[in-house]
């Protein structure tokens, strides 16, 4: 597999970048979006092999763009991240088969560990 393209989407500039960081370290090539319509945009003119999605921005929400990929019928895995997920949210994105959903304030292990185990069992790839 080539060098996989991660969308990390999140309207904290500051927290995407952070995430962008980590990710890079691990050998990932990294793509960012401040909003769904912006992350949307960007699904839809490149390859990308996972997305990690903030719950709640302003414009078109995470969950918004998960509808936005299932009704293409892409099977495209996606991480929700929020601070505020209800009963709802998660029987939501469980009908959409989020891959996974990461609470915030992030645990930078457990967000790694999260993203290369997706890549890894969707893909096949292994971090170097």
């Amino acid at each position: 597999m080539v060098v996989p393209r991660l969308l990390i989407t999140d309207d904290d500039f500051a927290l995407c970048q952070a995430i962008a960081d980590v990710f890079r370290h691990c050998g990932l090539d990294i793509t960012t979006a401040r909003d769904g319509q912006e992350a949307i945009s960007i699904i839809d003119s490149g390859d990308i092999h996972l997305v990690l999605l903030d719950v709640h921005m302003p414009r078109v929400s995470g969950l918004e763009v998960m509808r936005y990929l299932r009704s293409r019928d892409s099977a495209l895995p996606c991480i929700l991240m929020s601070a505020a997920i209800d009963a709802s949210i998660q029987r939501e994105a469980e009908q959409m088969h989020v891959y996974r959903i990461v609470n915030k304030p992030l645990r930078v292990s457990t967000l790694r560990e999260t993203v290369i185990q997706g890549l890894n069992e969707v893909y096949g790839w292994k971090a170097g």
